[in-house]
């Protein structure tokens, strides 16, 4: 029977239709590989020096000039609930803030702590980071979009600027141990040796929740690695700043809630994030850019997952949330919505050849890059 377009949306946004599966996947050695799209398809990502380009835009500007939409359909005098991972002053929370202006944040001790809270109804929606310019192709946090069939309904970019952050009273000189979220230690050990730091890295949950330890153990001898904000509210000494072994540190986050956003109600550019998969080989990669490209879709990601040992799983929402084994996958972030034509004649393409497509958001893109 052809499928039409219409069926083909239900589908993806969880009808009792689905779509024709192939079979579980056999197993392979996890590996993330990037691969550069062809060059039919133009402007495939934001070159970095458009990024460079980019004026960041302030904590105190946002507030003053961008309309308070957090999520649209939230009623005005709702007051979102966001959950996060770590404490008061960490960097998922800040991000929260802004990008959910007057929304209520959930601190959660482990990351499977904040989903919990989500899918129970406790909060509203999680933000998590998935993404930052220096870590190159590694994906974070990917699995909890597709095995828990969460979604995405808005993202943020943060520039991130590490500080080094101690006791009032401590001196660089006296600084025998640093103490942080293992990315942020990851992010800073060539900052720390420019500051002529050479002291042994302890990994903590999280950069506020070294901040916090430090506090409530009166360490004289150690630096946490930091944001201001955070070395403000805990009211600690900031020895130095931009301690990050790059200047240009952004991290991306995403903010997830367990229902698809309604498209009509989506204000501005819109962007679609979907994860495509099958069976065997990387030949379908060439049909998807096919599908995509012959249509003059502009793809902003493309991310691709082999499995040669552990098989993928991915929750499939329109089938009460069954966990599914595949051995590939694409991740694919596109502009435009699913109820754009020709994105929904992309897709009935590729279901010809892949047994499995998940919408995974549908949201307003925002390019823009904020600061604390």
């Amino acid at each position: 029977m052809a499928l039409t377009a219409e069926l083909l949306l239900n589908a993806l946004l969880g009808s009792t239709t689905p779509l024709k599966h192939k079979g579980l996947a056999s197993t392979r050695t996890a590996q993330f590989q990037r691969i550069k799209l062809s060059t039919q398809i133009s402007s495939i990502a934001k070159s970095m020096q458009q990024m460079l380009d980019t004026r960041i835009i302030t904590h105190e500007e946002k507030e003053r000039t961008r309309p308070k939409r957090g999520l649209v359909h939230q009623h005005k005098t709702t007051r979102l609930r966001v959950a996060y991972q770590g404490i008061p002053g960490a960097y998922s929370q800040v991000a929260a803030k802004l990008a959910c202006l007057d929304c209520t944040t959930i601190s959660c001790k482990f990351i499977l702590d904040a989903v919990e809270a989500v899918m129970t109804g406790q909060a509203d929606r999680l933000i998590v980071p998935v993404e930052n310019t220096m870590e190159g192709e590694k994906v974070r946090n990917y699995n909890l979009l597709l095995e828990h069939g969460l979604y995405i309904t808005q993202e943020i970019n943060l520039f991130v600027n590490y500080c080094l952050v101690a006791n009032p009273g401590v001196k660089k000189e006296d600084v025998k141990k640093v103490i942080s979220h293992p990315v942020a230690l990851a992010h800073c050990g060539q900052g720390l040796a420019r500051l002529g730091l050479d002291a042994p890295q302890e990994a903590v949950d999280d950069t506020a929740g070294a901040v916090e330890l430090l506090l409530s153990q009166n360490m004289l001898d150690t630096a946490a690695i930091a944001s201001t904000q955070a070395a403000k509210l805990y009211g600690l000494k900031v020895l130095a700043q931009g301690v990050q072994n790059e200047p240009w540190n952004v991290t991306r986050f995403l903010i997830l809630s367990k229902n698809l956003d309604t498209v009509s109600r989506i204000e501005g550019t819109r962007k679609t994030s979907m994860v495509i998969a099958h069976q065997g080989g990387l030949q379908p990669l060439f049909r998807v850019l096919s599908a995509f490209s012959s249509r003059s879709i502009n793809l902003t990601k493309l991310e691709i997952k082999n499995s040669m040992r552990k098989p993928i799983k991915i929750s499939d929402p329109k089938e009460g949330g069954t966990v599914k084994e595949f051995q590939h996958a694409f991740f694919v972030d596109l502009e435009g919505s699913i109820d754009d034509q020709k994105v929904l004649d992309a897709l009935m393409e590729i279901s010809v050849f892949s047994p499995f497509i998940r919408v995974m958001g549908c949201y307003a893109a925002d390019t823009k890059i904020y600061d604390l």
